[in-house]
């Protein structure tokens, strides 16, 4: 006769992974069965692989479509993992007994287009939706029923209703281990569950069965639950057919009720027949504490991993071991704590728990020790304290012997060879383009970005020129998604890379945004436009892919011939000019692109006169952006680039420009060179005359200034004109243009502001600066000096 112990506990609880380790050693079952995906049973002995360091995941995917994806995250914390690791080293077997992935994914979620991924739990089960990035769904208590499993996507649904046990409900959600801290007179359930379990590592799995049961008194699952639990006691009836008398169980405590006696499987049978089903893949990929942590969305999560896997590493002296290593931390920031803050902040923490009746100091009580002793009530190194150690930031790791893609593989052997360890931290790196290391990690992280692996986020360079560039680098488990959807492409970086950029290219897709993986793999929504061409094009040269340069320089010309706006040419010209620069810098080949610039820049100079007529405020403000960024391309191309100041030139002096236009224009020249500092003068009289309406006037100076202040501060010509047109407006006009006034000098350095302040303050202004009497003043100035010693 079989015998089934079914232990229920509470995914990535500490005093669960203890009792289930020591309940395994003293059953010696003959196989354990673990609530998780049955598909991922041939890859369940890597876990023993020295190579496996947890937080790791298991990822169930649908091939070709990443919305279709979910994610069983285990930590060394967590009971599942340790129960692995148990049965692998007794040498036992071990299986998954949850609802395959193959039927969950097939599954559609009501409200949504996407399928529906499986739930493992925290005491339990529930459903949550797929997309495609980990670390959403609802964002519940600790007692969610939600069984480890972290759906794939943005999506989000409520999968913990809340609410007292009352009467049936179909599907109705509830928190049990909320249900029980409100039962012990808790208000905070982490807190209860700290005290009953964590703290004293004593609970019976018996207690625990006998509290789920009381809580699921009156439940009726809903469907997709009942079919979990019915294939759970299938899997049960199954391993007592094939010889197995002593099978252990491990599973979410929400379950356990319903698991106790797997009963007869006619029931059962007919609940599960003619489910849905996809073809799926599964494979280990690494995890990070902070995408464990409840505060992600992930509905089994933990608020501090970091704290749990403490407990679960450190059973000796836990307070006085997290103090000493919080004091490390500070120290490390270059905080002064001493061994004396550590032990008075020990005192603190056990004093506040004996005080609150709880059996030991938990979370609460050493966080508070760290803010009064180790921080002296300053709460931004507590912040860092609780980034640092609270949540974590590790990221585990996965073996060579894993399934992966070539593509996968292809980036591991990259990442060895240029020294770029993935880490969940944030972390900064500046590179000099000038190494070939440096180099070929910038083209390394530009290839994943334009694949929509943002793994780096190119931010400003701390230096100036080319060769510098800066990142902050950051890895999310859910790149490993976008990777295998990548591999379609190629089966190396560069490949791949090239492939995507080549389909991008075509008609019908747009290239991926930079900003966040997804977009990447949407081909067919709306056509390229010719700045998002150009833009690509860059970005090839960017991440050195030549193979994949000509097909996007061949869209550019096509797109260009058929495109007679001014305003898209001007906004395509800018990219083509650094593309043409980088190539140069980065001795990357870019034939063919000093035609398509020259071409662009002279269809831009002959139709520029024309978009310039009939423009409104928003129209004139969005040319003059294209104009700027136009003349700072056009400046790198030297001697070609006069053609353009030439056409600015032959433009400024029409007539019926905008204000905003016909300022930032004559500034332009100013700054060129191409007009003397008595003709922009006269302009600006002009244009600030009595006759212009007085918000003509100031959309003048917006664009004149829009170049930087510090033209006011050095030429007090210029300044006293601004002056005396501000001081001879009416009160009503002067409200009328104060508002494009603040937005013009607001957008100047403070220096500068400070500066020009001062000069109008003291009269420095060239309609305010009288004739000196040199003669007449000389007493006075005798008179000071002697006051000062000096005279």
């Amino acid at each position: 006769m079989t015998t089934f112990t079914v232990m229920g506990v509470r995914h990535h609880g500490p005093g669960s992974a203890r009792a289930v380790a020591a309940e395994l050693a003293r059953l010696r079952p003959d196989i354990v069965l673990i609530e998780g995906p049955p598909e991922a049973d041939p890859l369940v002995h890597l876990a023993g692989d020295p190579g496996m360091e947890p937080p790791v995941a298991l990822l169930a995917h649908v091939p070709g479509e990443s919305s279709r994806a979910a994610f069983w995250p285990f930590a060394a914390f967590s009971p599942e993992w340790q129960a692995i690791r148990h049965a692998l080293a007794a040498g036992v077997p071990v299986r998954f007994c949850d609802l395959p992935a193959a039927h969950a994914l097939a599954e559609p979620v009501p409200g949504l287009a996407e399928p529906a991924a499986p739930g493992p739990g925290s005491a339990g089960s529930g459903p949550a939706p797929a997309g495609s990035g980990p670390g959403a769904g609802s964002d519940q208590a600790p007692g969610d029923r939600d069984a480890g499993q972290v759906p794939a996507g943005p999506e989000t649904r409520a999968d913990d209703a809340g609410g007292a046990p009352g009467a049936p409900v179909v599907g109705e959600r509830r928190d049990p281990i909320g249900e029980l801290a409100r039962a012990a007179g808790y208000d905070d359930p982490e807190r209860w569950w700290e005290d009953a379990v964590e703290h004293r590592g004593d609970t019976p799995f018996e207690v625990i069965a006998d509290a789920m049961a009381a809580v699921r008194e009156g439940h009726v699952p809903d469907e997709r639950e009942a079919r979990r639990e019915a294939y759970m006691r299938r899997t049960m009836r199954a391993a007592a057919k094939e010889g197995y008398r002593n099978v252990a169980v491990v599973c979410g405590a929400w379950h356990v009720p319903a698991l106790v006696r797997p009963g007869p499987g006619a029931p059962d049978d007919r609940l599960l027949k003619g489910l849905p089903k996809v073809k799926v893949e599964v494979t280990w990929v690494p995890w990070t504490y902070g995408r464990l942590a409840s505060w992600s969305g992930y509905g089994a999560g933990v608020t501090s991993p970091g704290w749990y896997d403490h407990l679960f590493a450190a059973a000796d002296r836990p307070v006085e071991r997290w103090l000493a290593a919080a004091a490390a931390v500070l120290r490390e920031e270059d905080l002064p704590v001493s061994s004396a803050h550590v032990i008075e902040a020990v005192r603190l923490a056990e004093a506040l728990a004996t005080v609150r009746g709880r059996p030991l100091a938990g979370l609460g009580e050493v966080t508070e020790a760290v803010r009064a002793v180790l921080c002296e009530g300053d709460d931004l190194p507590v912040e860092l304290v609780q980034r640092r150690m609270v949540v974590g930031e590790r990221l585990g790791a996965v073996p060579d012997t894993t399934p992966m893609v070539p593509l996968q593989r292809d980036l591991r052997d990259r990442q060895r060879r240029l020294k770029l360890r993935a880490e969940a931290l944030e972390r900064e790196l500046d590179l000099d383009l000038r190494k070939q290391l440096d180099l070929d990690r910038s083209r390394l992280l530009h290839r994943l970005a334009l694949l929509g692996v943002p793994w780096g986020r190119p931010r400003e360079a701390r230096g100036k020129g080319t060769f510098r560039e800066s990142w902050t680098l950051e890895w999310r488990p859910e790149f490993d998604i976008e990777l295998i959807e990548a591999g379609a492409y190629g089966t190396t970086v560069p490949a791949a890379a090239t492939g995507r950029v080549r389909e991008l290219a075509g008609p019908g897709s747009r290239p991926p945004d930079p900003a966040g993986p997804g977009a990447a793999r949407r081909p067919g929504r709306t056509a390229a436009s010719l700045a998002e061409l150009t833009g690509l094009a860059e970005r090839c040269l960017l991440a050195d892919l030549p193979g994949a340069l000509p097909a996007v320089l061949s869209a550019i010309s096509a797109r260009a011939a058929l495109d007679n706006d001014v305003t898209h040419l001007m906004a395509a010209l800018p990219a083509l000019v650094r593309a043409q620069r980088y190539g140069d810098v980065r001795g990357t080949p870019a034939d063919g692109l000093a035609g398509i610039v020259a071409s662009l820049l002279d269809r831009v100079c002959a139709g520029l006169p024309a978009a310039v007529t009939g423009l409104d405020d928003d129209a004139a403000r969005e040319l003059a952006g294209h104009i700027d960024a136009v003349h700072a391309a056009a400046g790198l191309l030297g001697s070609r680039g006069d053609a353009w100041t030439a056409a600015l030139r032959g433009l400024a002096g029409r007539r019926g420009l905008p204000g905003l236009i016909d300022g930032r224009l004559t500034r332009i020249l100013l700054d060129a060179g191409e007009f003397a500092a008595e003709e922009v003068a006269r302009r600006m009289s002009r244009s600030m005359s009595p006759g212009n309406p007085p918000a003509r006037a100031a959309t003048w100076v917006e664009g004149f200034l829009s170049g930087g202040g510090l033209l006011l501060v050095h030429d007090q010509a210029l300044l006293g004109l601004v002056d005396a047109w501000l001081t001879g407006l009416s009160g009503e006009a002067f409200v009328d243009v104060l508002p494009l006034l603040r937005r013009t000098f607001g957008a100047f350095p403070a220096p500068e502001r400070r500066a020009v302040g001062r000069r109008v303050a003291a009269g420095e202004t060239a309609a305010a600066a009288p004739e000196t009497d040199e003669e007449r003043a000389a007493p006075a100035v005798r008179t000071v000096l002697a006051i000062l010693g000096r005279a």
